[in-house]
């Protein structure tokens, strides 16, 4: 994929790996169409690139807003005539565990990560299948092959966005549409800090695997040359993640004894 003169809608755009994957596309001569709740970081993040109106648009939203979503799909089209790159980025963790957790917390972890990514999808693809062109990427995570401990709805969310996009891929391929999931291990972001508890409010705290873990810029680098390769599935975790990965298909009993002893905040 060449991506000059494509444009590209990123949710989760205010920061993290949304941030980073801005950075790359707009080097690479992309339009862009930022999003997030955060509005003032996103301009934020629209002056650090350099401010141009005519390259880059800021379209705030609240992906927990389902009944939004149509509008903010439609209201993206018209920015720039089309979206040739959707980038479904906008998520929340979480940190408790599941016998505590209410279901309020529980749902509002499917509607952001699950349902939001999909709505977007939903309303973005039949423009894309018109054109018979276009990249739908997913930030998805380990998580979405294995779960641990204080990470239930999270992970459920993650293994559902994997379940669905798998089969969205399979309907794409005579479109000319290319699904690309992104699944890291931990990242230096706000992730953790702004985690879900069990009754919904935020963990605000750093926790050591992410606090140790790489950026999100050099893991955008490590990953650009799979991305614009429109590979259909993009590890970028440590080599034990790797590992669990791998054991989950072979010997899941044997990954579950040793997830049992680990330390997953």
């Amino acid at each position: 994929m060449n991506y000059k003169n494509k444009t590209i809608w990123i949710t989760g755009a205010s920061s993290g790996i949304g941030e980073a994957f801005a950075h790359f596309f707009y080097r690479d001569g992309a339009n862009l169409i930022l999003s997030s709740r955060r509005k003032e970081e996103l301009e934020r993040v629209k002056t650090e690139l350099g401010g141009d109106d005519s390259r880059i648009k800021v379209l705030p939203l609240d992906l927990a807003d389902s009944k939004s979503l149509e509008e903010k799909s439609q209201a993206a089209l018209t920015l720039f005539g089309g979206i040739d790159v959707l980038v479904n980025n906008g998520g929340v963790s979480q940190r408790s565990l599941f016998a505590e957790t209410d279901m309020d917390t529980i749902r509002r972890l499917m509607e952001i990560n699950f349902f939001g990514s999909v709505a977007l999808t939903r309303f973005v693809l039949p423009h894309m299948m018109e054109r018979k062109s276009g990249q739908i990427i997913v930030t998805s995570s380990v998580a979405g092959k294995f779960g641990t401990k204080y990470r239930s709805g999270y992970a459920a969310s993650k293994h559902a966005l994997q379940g669905i996009f798998d089969c969205i891929r399979q309907e794409m391929y005579e479109y000319n549409i290319a699904v690309t999931m992104v699944c890291p291990g931990p990242i230096k972001t706000n992730i953790t800090q702004n985690s879900l508890t069990a009754d919904g409010s935020s963990f605000g705290k750093m926790g050591s695997l992410h606090s140790d873990a790489m950026d999100a810029n050099e893991m955008v680098q490590r990953i650009w040359s799979d991305i614009k390769a429109e590979k259909e599935e993009i590890y970028i975790s440590s080599p034990k993640e790797r590992l669990g990965l791998i054991m989950k298909r072979i010997s899941p009993w044997l990954l579950n004894k040793i997830l049992k002893r680990s330390k997953v905040i």
